[in-house]
């Protein structure tokens, strides 16, 4: 006979299954399900963490439990940075991964902090600068409602930055467009740009930050960003809730041979 706490946790998963229960919803308070007979409280908080450890639902202190959301979000590739979306509409990338996910977003849903910093190696080798050379960092924290999804850290030369809203560190993206249209604005049209991806266990900073599931990954995004010339004006690493994302990719397949030919 299954313990009292998994009978709760597999009538609370049914509910959630069946939609009783929606992404978002929030689950009664232990102490309601304890006065309406349904055990203990150490067993509604065992239903509970057994429901979380399954991906059913978080816990967030002052928010309570609520069922997540279990469609990833779309992570576009290359549409993501269309300059139709960001250079002439209000429109950022990851806003774009919103919309093509069928999902709202809200202006308090981005947090950052920008800081002047010493760059790591990574950093100094995107930029062509010596290790130590003082770059602008803007670091995000994205969420999903009450859920965060993913960090995203731009860095950015000294020289292509101050004074712009990219080192403004007011909530929400730096202005109409986000950073690519200040770049633009301020004479660095953005032109091409690479995209490395791993998976990694997280840090246990990062999952305290992601609210991670036990053994839930991450994955790491690198993003070096160009000019038509080949000055890099960004690069970023951002680290993504792997669970969270399905990562789309849809591009034009090339045909190298063919491109040779037409070049002799």
């Amino acid at each position: 006979m299954a313990p009292k706490w998994r009978e709760l946790a597999d009538r609370l998963a049914e509910k959630i299954k069946n939609g009783d229960y929606a992404p978002g919803d929030r689950l009664p308070q232990i102490r309601d399900l304890v006065e309406a007979g349904e055990g203990s409280k150490s067993t509604v908080h065992a239903a509970y963490k057994a429901l979380e450890a399954e991906g059913l639902v978080i816990s967030s202190r002052g928010h309570g439990t609520t069922v997540r959301q279990q469609a990833p979000l779309k992570r576009l590739g290359i549409a993501r940075y269309d300059k139709a979306k960001w250079r002439d509409s209000d429109e950022v990338a990851f806003i774009a991964d919103r919309v093509a996910s069928g999902r709202t977003y809200r202006r308090n849903e981005q947090t950052q902090t920008v800081s002047r910093v010493k760059a790591p190696a990574s950093v100094a080798a995107a930029h062509c600068l010596p290790v130590g050379a003082e770059v602008y960092a803007r670091a995000r924290l994205v969420r999903e409602g009450t859920q965060p999804t993913h960090t995203l850290t731009s860095y950015y030369r000294p020289e292509h930055v101050e004074g712009t809203r990219i080192v403004d560190p007011s909530p929400g993206p730096a202005g109409r467009g986000g950073g690519f249209r200040v770049l633009y604005d301020a004479g660095y049209e953005i032109d091409h740009m690479q995209e490395t991806l791993f998976a990694r266990v997280p840090t246990a900073e990062e999952s305290q930050l992601l609210q991670l599931l036990p053994g839930e990954w991450v994955v790491e995004l690198h993003r070096t960003t160009y000019t038509a010339n080949g000055t890099v004006v960004e690069f970023a690493v951002g680290v993504h809730a792997a669970t969270r994302f399905a990562w789309t990719y849809d591009f034009k397949v090339p045909d190298s041979a063919s491109q040779e030919g037409e070049t002799r």
